[in-house]
């Protein structure tokens, strides 16, 4: 059996490496990320994980792991932002609120398809100009929903989080470890 992930995330990847799971492959899917029209947060996350994990192409022996982090402010997605104007509005706007991380995880083995959500509450503190100025000039906002990541720079603005922190970063390692096993992909820890 091989074990492929879906994605070309290096921190999805280095997630994995926690519960002892390396990808055979790397196969990241190329799907339009556009939410619906009036496509609530949660509901277009747990799509975006199964339509990549639909699109990846895999022999029925090989198990497929796609998954995709949405950031929420009430209603509002919040995705990768375009260029650095836009990572300072998704910051202004998050700035001593807080908001909701998704993480949506789906594997594919065959027909069969196993799917998980998290969500997790995260508050960022009020941010000074000087804060907001010094995370965008550090680039760490790139190819990242909601414009930061906690497990970066990032870090010092957030001062409470409730839920999964791997979830937050990108991939909930309890739950996703609990799919793979029902695909029969080992991980640390589990009865092989």
């Amino acid at each position: 059996m091989k074990f492929i992930l879906g994605s070309g995330s290096p921190r999805r990847k280095e997630l994995l490496a926690q519960i002892g799971v390396v990808p055979d492959a790397i196969r990241a899917p190329d799907i339009n990320e556009d939410p619906h029209r009036g496509e609530l947060p949660r509901p277009y996350c747990v799509r975006m994980a199964r339509e990549k994990v639909m699109a990846v192409k895999a022999g029925a022996d090989e198990v497929v792991l796609c998954a995709d982090t949405t950031v929420a402010l009430g209603r509002r997605i919040l995705g990768k932002p375009a260029d650095a104007g836009q990572a300072a509005q998704f910051l202004l706007a998050l700035s001593g609120r807080r908001h909701r991380v998704i993480t949506a995880v789906a594997v594919r083995k065959g027909d069969r398809v196993w799917e998980r959500d998290v969500v997790s509450t995260v508050k960022m503190k009020h941010l000074s100009d000087a804060e907001l100025n010094a995370y965008i000039a550090s680039n760490d906002w790139q190819r990242k929903a909601g414009g930061y990541g906690i497990q970066g720079p990032a870090g010092a603005l957030i001062p409470w989080i409730s839920g999964s922190f791997t979830g937050i970063v990108g991939l909930p390692l309890c739950e996703t470890a609990g799919l793979l096993q029902a695909a029969g992909v080992p991980v640390y820890g589990a009865d092989t």
